[in-house]
């Protein structure tokens, strides 16, 4: 009897050894072990999303007739919709015990409803706190009945992961439901993806699809290293090549919007392109790497530090940057007023350049005027270019002299063939320096000679008055 008792004690105990034996795969021979303890820390915090937009149906100018609204009413003609309700989903992240969500800003994007629904079915109506279209990043907030803690992941510093690390992709595809996928990191510093202003991905062959958006990218201590994001795909499936936003840039929009401020850009004010074969072999370089200085704003930081065209930003704080993308990313992830360490090549010597960086300014003030009156610009919005106003609207190139932000439809500019983003130089062979002497410059009568640069070019048209 003694025997048969010890006996049903060990097999009373077999199920707890078992759960207690499962752990992280620590080596490669454990890799056929569970990923069942990660998956049980980081998926009680990974969230769906639903949205709710009601959508307005343009109709013919027809029924809009008052004859034809005569016979038919306000009621749309054949009693279709005026409107209809357009809904869609994705995933987020509780990056916050208080609540904050962290999710894509397409998954979100021109709703008006948000429903955050736990992975055990409790579900929230969230506030949108911040959405950043450049990141395609969105915080969201929910509350928790009686103001209990919700379930988070912590952010891991995202240069800590190498290629080859396993991971963890959690969403909910295609609506089916919370799903766990499995991979590796492909690649940490992906840019030529063509998502977002801020190309810096994380790449994964961890099965991402419709759906996944917003989710979780996990490592394999449980901590959140990335949004997923994106797809590359032919067809609209997982081909195996997936897109997270780095934690590091999540951190840098939730510490932002998350905490009732808003997200503000350090600023660099540096303009710059790849080093190739050519470059680095002119430069006297070792190989071709880094980022080469080609235009620098004279109120910059970068000038303030001694930084001059021709010299070659090989690094930041360490972290090696071999395309713009790379750099305006390693400046974007500094707190504003932080301090930055540039490893800087300049006539075949290499020294250390520190850096603090700001807040662009808004100088000049930008004096937002819609043209009027009659001249061929009339119908344009413009403003004086500042670093603040070229961030804001994406501008590549000198933040300097007057802006195009917008053009009215059947408006004498827009038959002018003026685009947003066109930059207005001289008015009838007179430097414009700002909106009050464009003003001034476009009261002559008589015809026009209307010089602006768009991009690289710059254009000439003469308008006969």
């Amino acid at each position: 009897m003694r025997y048969l008792a010890l006996l049903l004690l060990l097999l009373a105990a077999m199920p707890a050894a078992a759960a207690a034996e499962r752990a992280v795969p620590g080596s490669r021979e454990e890799i056929a072990l569970s990923f069942a303890p990660v998956v049980r820390r980081a998926a009680p915090a990974v969230v769906n999303i639903y949205t709710r937009r009601v959508v307005r149906e343009r109709t013919p100018p027809l029924f809009d007739d008052p004859l034809f609204r005569r016979f038919f009413g306000d009621a749309a003609p054949f009693g279709a919709p005026r409107q209809r309700v357009q809904n869609s989903l994705g995933s987020g992240v509780i990056v916050d015990p208080t609540g904050l969500v962290v999710t894509n800003h397409h998954v979100i994007q021109g709703s008006d409803q948000i429903t955050v629904v736990l992975a055990d079915r409790r579900e929230f109506e969230a506030r949108l706190v911040g959405s950043d279209e450049r990141t395609d990043l969105a915080v969201l907030r929910i509350e928790s009945p009686g103001g209990g803690p919700l379930p988070y992941l912590d952010l891991r510093d995202s240069d800590e992961l190498e290629v080859g690390d396993l991971v963890l992709a959690i969403g909910n595809p295609f609506g089916v439901g919370q799903t766990v996928t499995s991979g590796i990191v492909s690649a940490v510093a992906r840019t030529a993806v063509g998502i977002g202003d801020y190309s810096f991905f994380i790449q994964t062959d961890a099965a991402i699809n419709p759906g996944n958006s917003g989710g979780a990218l996990v490592a394999m201590d449980g901590r959140l290293v990335g949004i997923n994001t994106a797809i590359f795909s032919r067809s609209g499936g997982n081909h195996g090549i997936g897109f997270a936003v780095p934690s590091n840039m999540v951190r840098t929009v939730v510490d932002a919007v998350g905490n009732g401020g808003r997200l503000v850009r350090p600023w660099l004010g540096v303009s710059g392109q790849p080093v190739t074969a050519d470059i680095a072999a002119s430069l006297g370089l070792a190989r071709p790497a880094g980022v080469l200085v080609n235009g620098l704003d004279p109120r910059s930081p970068a000038v303030a530090a001694g930084l001059r065209v021709g010299d070659v930003i090989a690094a930041v704080n360490g972290r090696p940057v071999d395309e713009l993308e790379a750099l305006r990313y390693r400046i974007a992830t500094l707190p504003a007023g932080g301090r930055a360490v540039l490893e800087v090549a300049r006539g075949g010597i290499v020294r250390e350049v520190a850096v603090t960086v700001g807040p662009p300014p808004e100088d000049p003030p930008r004096d937002t005027t819609v043209l009027g009156g009659r001249h061929p610009l009339t119908g344009a919005t413009v403003a004086n270019l500042s670093p603040a106003l070229a961030e804001e609207i994406r501008f590549e190139g000198a933040a300097q002299g007057v802006v195009v932000l917008s053009v009215a439809r059947g408006s004498p500019a827009a038959r002018l063939g003026l685009e947003p983003g066109d930059v207005v130089l001289r008015i009838n062979d007179r430097d414009v320096t700002d909106v009050r002497t464009l003003e001034r410059q476009l009261g002559g009568r008589g015809g026009w000679t209307v010089a602006i640069r768009r991009g690289e070019r710059v254009l000439s048209v003469q308008v006969v008055g």
